[in-house]
């Protein structure tokens, strides 16, 4: 079985710190929800398989009508969600420009949203949210 990495999308403006997550429809997992009964692995997790995340960049930059490079993983971020299909890999992708992509968050009939707008997600997700804050904040 293929493992599919699934990604998480943020932009953290570089002067305020301030930083929004791009949430689709179904949530902030892109670019398909996870399964009702995921539950996330515990932080240092990693199995044998390790995802190099340059292709699922490209995808999500291809997907949300961006150039190359608009995408720029966070390498040192790791995250996994246990499902019943199997471990997934969550991928933390950020946007460098100086702006959020709002245009392409229109595109997709997503939107941007602070860590404090998480309410109705999924505890999973929220949880994922926490951490990929935590990561970028250092």
């Amino acid at each position: 079985m293929d493992v599919i990495p699934r990604l998480i999308l943020l932009h953290k403006h570089r002067t305020s710190g301030r930083v929004r997550f791009l949430c689709f429809s179904s949530g902030i997992i892109a670019f398909s929800p996870l399964p009702l009964l995921a539950a996330l692995r515990e932080e240092g997790y990693s199995p044998k398989v390790q995802i190099h995340p340059t292709a699922a960049m490209r995808e999500a930059e291809i997907r949300l009508g961006l150039p190359e490079g608009a995408i720029e993983p966070e390498a040192d971020f790791s995250a996994w969600v246990d499902t019943p299909g199997g471990d997934v890999p969550i991928l933390l992708g950020t946007f460098p420009s100086i702006d959020p992509p709002f245009a392409a968050a229109e595109r997709t009939a997503s939107r941007f949203i602070a860590l404090t707008e998480a309410r109705g997600l999924s505890e999973v997700e929220r949880d994922l949210l926490r951490r990929a804050y935590e990561h970028v904040l250092g």
